[in-house]
């Protein structure tokens, strides 16, 4: 399975991106979040890949982000939805939005998106609403903080993941340095996740 396409971006429009890589020009779906923070044709892109195959067809689904690739992913999960579907709900609302709406059950406002039927918001609430992490949205447009480095950064993001809020895994990486924690990644994760609990 394709999980990464990294190349140069030969076309892009709001929900096709065409990429090429290692002299092969991949058509990939994107949803309009991803279209809009993508560089002008000729430069290089990096794009995550959700692969899907059918019997008559592999379609390659891109995102800039791992938060949108695994919100896609939840989102086809949901009986009714399928990848064509997803693009458009993840084209329609801000995955961090779409996450605090539907963990808010805000149902009338899942159903302005293009295509979502107030059926299929309902199901996306019940499907999803104790699935996504607790302390998503404004948490993940926050910028991330500067004090941190890229190692302390990837950390915060793996606790993040985990569904911790973003207070108290940034509190947890500064005492898991504190307390004289490795530098390295693991040993630096294993020590803020057991801050954390």
């Amino acid at each position: 399975m394709i999980a990464l396409l990294r190349g140069v971006l030969l076309e892009k429009h709001p929900n096709q991106a065409i990429v090429e890589a290692g002299g092969v020009g991949y058509d990939v779906t994107i949803p309009v979040s991803t279209f809009t923070h993508l560089p002008e044709a000729g430069a290089e892109v990096r794009l995550r890949i959700h692969t899907h195959v059918r019997e008559d067809a592999l379609a390659l689904y891109g995102f800039l982000t791992q938060d949108e690739k695994a919100m896609f992913e939840r989102l086809i999960g949901v009986s009714g939805i399928g990848p064509t579907l997803a693009v458009k709900i993840l084209s329609g609302l801000a995955a961090p939005e779409l996450i605090n709406s539907i963990r808010r059950g805000e149902v009338e406002k899942l159903v302005r998106i293009p295509g979502i039927g107030k059926k299929t918001a309902e199901r996306m609430v019940l499907e999803l609403r104790d699935k996504l992490p607790a302390a998503a949205g404004a948490e993940a447009e926050a910028p991330p903080d500067a004090s941190l480095s890229p190692v302390d950064q990837d950390v915060l993001s793996a606790l993040l993941n985990l569904g911790c809020a973003r207070a108290q895994a940034e509190a947890a990486v500064r005492k898991a340095k504190a307390a004289g924690a490795s530098a390295g990644f693991e040993p630096l994760f294993r020590r803020a996740l057991e801050l954390v609990r």
